[in-house]
């Protein structure tokens, strides 16, 4: 991998917003003491999407038990679990008025189950104080534990993701607490204990993959049953971390947008800036799925 990435592109420059919606999303969390991936994992969409009156609401705390080399999320000994977290998330939601919310997670190996079953409380509170919202759940790997990604399919969430990031030949240096077959092994299972549930699953591009380890990998990620894709350009957080090996052009990512709708995905979000949770409504609609 190159020590010295090029330039910056133009591409990747964004304005950052700061408007009355902005206002309203950041005050919830101060006050209900909430954590943010949009903030924790420093995503470049943040201004834009909290302008919009969207966010990500990250659970069970803000330390990881992992310490992945592309990730922002800080490595520590992890919170105490709050047990008014899922009430807490609804109140909020119901007073965004969201009708698609995203609700992620630290990694959280030290617990049995690692955290199923505050993601299902999280899931049912939302489900019965807004009943109009969908839920979109973004897991970590459970261990490999059935048992507990049965826990959190039995809530019904409308969409349960479980992001590969990268390529196999780079988790031993993104990601070494993960495991490739792993993480496809839990997408398969998701798609066969729950096949009304749609899946989907994202990579960060620019780590020092190849285009055809790409491509493998999406049709790995279709052979799980996965219906739904995101493809997003990594970002160094800090110079502690992974660094960037290229700057994937956005011609590139649109040809990569049209090979997985040709592999048979729902819905691919391709494109320099995408993150699991970017559009993450309108991917569910399926809204962006004919743009060029």
């Amino acid at each position: 991998m190159t020590a010295h990435p090029p330039r910056k592109p133009d591409w990747l420059k964004v304005r950052f917003p700061a408007g009355p919606n902005y206002v309203r999303i950041d005050r919830l969390h101060r006050e209900q003491g909430l954590h943010s991936v949009c903030r924790s994992a420093a995503c470049p969409n943040q201004g834009e999407c909290w302008e919009q009156g969207t966010a990500t609401f990250m659970i069970l705390g803000n330390h990881c038990t992992r310490d992945c080399r592309f990730c922002n999320v800080a490595h520590a000994t992890p919170l105490d679990v709050d047990p008014q977290e899922a009430l807490k998330i609804a109140d909020a939601i119901a007073e965004l008025g969201l009708r698609h919310a995203v609700i992620t997670s630290v990694t959280r190996d030290d617990l049995e189950d690692g955290g199923a079953s505050h993601f299902t409380a999280v899931t049912r509170a939302i489900h019965e104080r807004c009943p109009e919202c969908r839920v979109e759940l973004l897991i970590p790997d459970l261990q490999g534990n059935e048992q507990a990604l049965q826990t959190i399919l039995a809530a019904n969430p409308e969409i349960l993701g479980h992001n590969l990031e990268t390529v196999p030949r780079l988790y031993q240096i993104a990601r070494s607490g993960a495991g490739y077959q792993r993480s496809l092994d839990l997408l398969t299972a998701a798609h066969r204990i729950a096949p009304g549930i749609r899946t989907k699953s994202g990579l960060m591009l620019g780590m020092g993959e190849t285009i055809e380890e790409i491509l493998d990998v999406m049709q790995d990620l279709s052979r799980t049953g996965c219906a739904m894709l995101t493809l997003g350009q990594y970002l160094q957080p800090t110079r502690d971390h992974l660094p960037i090996d290229r700057y994937v052009e956005p011609a590139e990512f649109e040809q990569l947008r049209q090979s997985g709708l040709e592999l048979g995905f729902e819905h691919v979000e391709a494109g320099p800036l995408v993150r699991s949770s970017y559009h993450a409504a309108e991917q569910f609609d399926g809204d962006h799925d004919d743009e060029s």
